[in-house]
């Protein structure tokens, strides 16, 4: 017996672009009913990333890989025209007939290009809980992110903790350690908004990485103690290569940094002379597209996600939230994040029921 929700009328979308350095196209493209084992989501919110994707619209990501070689939308792209975007909350309107009815009218999460609607696969959505609002789902790639970091870093009971750079997902990262019984956690970042944010997320202090004054403050503290001096672990989020050197130069004997950013093609010269040849350090990069060896025994990206929506419920991130656009004032919200990044926190897109 077929299905008595699929409906045969098509469906017009609109589709963001990316067609070339700094340049955006909005298309129109019409889905016709999904095929058997298909879905179609009506988009609510979607998330610009203001690490990633401003490589993408900056043309600095590298031409020999794929953009996201784990997400099904972005595995095949390399060079424009292409769709971006992983971070997508959307309803279930139509079902192929090979779908379990349960589906329609399920609030979803996609790693999904930006538009206002798309098919899919089941094995490409994740059901949203009941008690989660879109704009607060639309944060689950950043929360995972900042999970993995956590993870990754392994904080300790009495450790000083740097976070270099607050942008989202250094907030989060921040909440989380804010949460961890730390001798101290210190923030970094240039942008007078993002440092209100992170204390009012628990960091017990922020600095100026650009305020020499600010900088020999916060190596000061570090170096208080005796032994040993430096900070114990120290998270590189800010999307800056150059950051990596202060991340160096606050740490100590054997410590550790995590480097959580993508730089894309952007390169700088390292420091690793000096203190930094004799100290030991153990610097590693961490990607939330996997996860450490060491806890793969217990963990997978199912339990994974679980915490991840816990963290979401316990934070509610949409406070965050400071642009809301529609897809087709896309290109002034991308210039605004391109020219004035100090004034934006997270921009997501709205998009209008059909």
């Amino acid at each position: 017996m077929k299905n008595s929700s699929i409906k045969k009328n098509t469906v017009r979308a609109q589709q963001l672009w990316f067609t070339g350095v700094e340049q955006l196209e909005l298309r129109e493209h019409e889905f016709s009913a999904p095929a058997a084992d298909e879905l179609l989501v009506e988009v609510e919110c979607s998330a610009i990333s203001a690490g990633t994707e401003m490589l993408v619209y900056r043309g600095q990501i590298p031409n020999e890989m794929a953009l996201d070689a784990n997400i099904a939308a972005l595995r095949d792209q390399q060079q424009y025209p292409l769709q971006y975007g992983y971070a997508s909350v959307g309803i279930v309107k139509t079902i192929g007939i090979n779908v379990d009815p349960k589906w329609l009218g399920q609030r979803v999460f996609a790693f999904q290009p930006h538009a206002s609607h798309f098919i899919t696969i089941l094995e490409n959505l994740i059901p949203v809980p009941a008690d989660i609002a879109a704009e607060d789902a639309v944060f689950l790639p950043n929360m995972e992110t900042a999970v993995n970091l956590i993870q990754d870093g392994s904080p300790a009971l009495g450790e000083r903790v740097v976070v270099l750079g607050q942008g989202i997902v250094g907030l989060l990262v921040s909440n989380l350690l804010a949460q961890f019984p730390l001798a101290a956690l210190l923030g970094v970042d240039a942008i007078p908004l993002r440092r209100e944010r992170a204390l009012q997320l628990g960091v017990s202090k922020v600095f100026d990485p650009f305020s020499t004054v600010e900088i020999s403050a916060l190596k000061q503290q570090l170096n208080a103690a005796e032994n040993p001096k430096g900070a114990d672990l120290i998270y590189e989020v800010s999307g800056a290569p150059d950051a990596l050197n202060l991340a160096i130069a606050l740490s100590g004997f054997s410590s550790r940094i995590v480097i959580g950013s993508w730089y894309g093609n952007k390169t700088a010269a390292i420091a690793l002379g000096g203190d930094a040849h004799r100290n030991r350090l153990n610097i590693s990069t961490s990607q939330v597209s996997s996860l450490a060896p060491e806890l793969s025994g217990r963990w997978d990206k199912a339990r994974r996600f679980e915490l991840s929506w816990q963290m979401l419920r316990n934070l509610r991130p949409s406070q965050l939230i400071t642009h809301r656009a529609s897809l087709s004032d896309a290109s002034l919200m991308y210039k605004n994040l391109h020219q004035a990044p100090a004034e934006i926190l997270q921009a997501i897109f709205i998009y209008s029921p059909s």
